[in-house]
C-alpha cells in the first residue's frame, strides 16, 4: 500500500530545495510518525529471522515528482532544484500502522516543512497494491541501488555499487526481496496477523532491465555518503510475496533513505514523457 501526497510551496509558486534532498524527505517522514513508531523504525528496525544483524525499515519513498496533471515542471537553479507548481511524493510500506500514522499526522499538522521550505498539503491519496500479474513492467520513482562492502589488500573497507548491466544486480535484488519478505512475515507473526500465503512465495524470481541506459545512472549524496543508483524501466517476474515486497518496500538497498521506490510503467508516449520528467539528476 502507498500514500501519494501532493504538496506545493506555502508562499509563491516555486518549491525550492537542495539538489540532494533525500535526507530532508526522510526527516519529513520520521517527524510525522507517532514517536514510538519513529523510534522503533529509526533505531531498531525489523530483523531478518536468519540474520539478527540485518535490520529493515520496510518503507520507501519516491523522489519529488512534478504533478503532471497540474502542468508542473522542474529545473535546476545552481545547487537547488525548483518545482514550479505542485509536486507529488509517494511513500510505500506493507505496514498499515506506519501509513495511517503518517497520513494522520501530516493532515493534522499545523505547518509542514521540507528542510527550511514551508509547504502546503493539497491532497493525500491511498493507493492499494497493484493487482498481481507476472510479468509486470515498472519504472523507478527513486533510483535503485545495489552494493556490496569489500575489503582491499590492506584491509580497508570499500563499497562496490553494481549496475543493471552486471548479473549480480538482478541476483542481489531478488535475494534482498526474499530477506524483506522473511522479516515482514516474522513481524506479522509477532503481531498475530494471519494471512493466506501462496506456496513458493519466497522462491526465485527475475528482475530484468528493459529500458536502462547510462543516462539513468545517478550519483546521490546522502549525508556525506556518495551512493550510485539507477532509474529506468524493468520487467519483474516474481511470485506474489516478492511482488508485494517490490512495491511496498522498494527494490534494492537503502529504501528508507529514498531509494528503490517503483511504479507501474505505462508504455507509449505518456510513459516516455513521465520517465523523462522523473530523470532528476542529483
Amino acid at each position: 500500500m502507498r500514500l501519494r501526497f501532493t504538496l506545493e510551496a506555502a508562499t509563491g509558486s516555486e518549491l525550492e530545495l537542495p539538489r540532494q534532498y533525500n535526507s530532508l524527505v526522510q526527516g519529513f517522514v520520521y517527524r510525522h510518525l507517532d514517536g514510538w513508531l519513529a523510534e522503533f523504525l529509526h533505531d531498531r528496525g525489523v530483523p531478518d529471522p536468519e540474520s539478527e544483524a540485518r535490520r529493515m525499515r520496510l518503507f520507501t519513498f519516491s523522489r519529488l515528482l512534478p504533478a503532471v496533471a497540474e502542468g508542473s515542471r522542474w529545473h535546476f537553479r545552481g545547487e537547488r532544484i525548483v518545482f514550479t507548481g505542485p509536486a507529488e511524493l509517494v511513500v510505500a510500506s506493507p505496514m498499515e500502522p506506519f501509513l495511517r500514522s503518517l497520513a494522520e499526522r501530516v493532515v493534522l499538522s499545523g505547518g509542514l516543512l521540507l528542510g527550511d521550505q514551508e509547504v502546503r498539503l493539497l491532497s493525500v491519496a491511498v493507493e492499494p497494491l497493484p493487482e498481481y500479474t507476472s510479468p509486470v513492467r515498472v519504472h523507478a520513482l527513486s533510483p535503485i541501488t545495489v552494493y556490496r562492502t569489500l575489503q582491499d589488500a590492506q584491509g580497508r573497507r570499500k563499497t562496490y555499487y553494481f549496475s543493471p548491466f552486471e548479473d549480480e544486480f538482478e541476483a542481489m535484488l531478488v535475494s534482498n526481496l526474499q530477506r524483506k519478505l522473511r522479516a515482514w512475515r516474522a513481524l506479522q507473526g509477532v503481531l498475530g496477523i494471519q494471512e493466506e500465503r501462496d506456496r513458493g512465495e519466497e522462491t526465485e524470481g527475475r528482475i530484468r532491465r528493459l529500458r536502462v541506459s547510462r543516462r539513468d545512472e545517478h550519483i546521490v549524496r546522502y549525508k556525506g555518503t556518495v551512493v550510485k543508483a539507477w532509474t529506468g524501466v524493468y520487467e519483474l517476474k516474481l511470485p506474489p510475496g516478492l511482488f508485494q515486497m517490490a512495491f511496498d518496500t522498494g527494490l534494492g538497498a537503502k529504501n528508507s533513505q529514498g531509494f528503490g521506490c517503483i511504479g507501474l510503467w505505462e508504455p507509449g508516449p505518456r510513459g516516455e514523457a513521465r520517465q523523462a520528467e522523473q530523470r532528476l539528476k542529483g
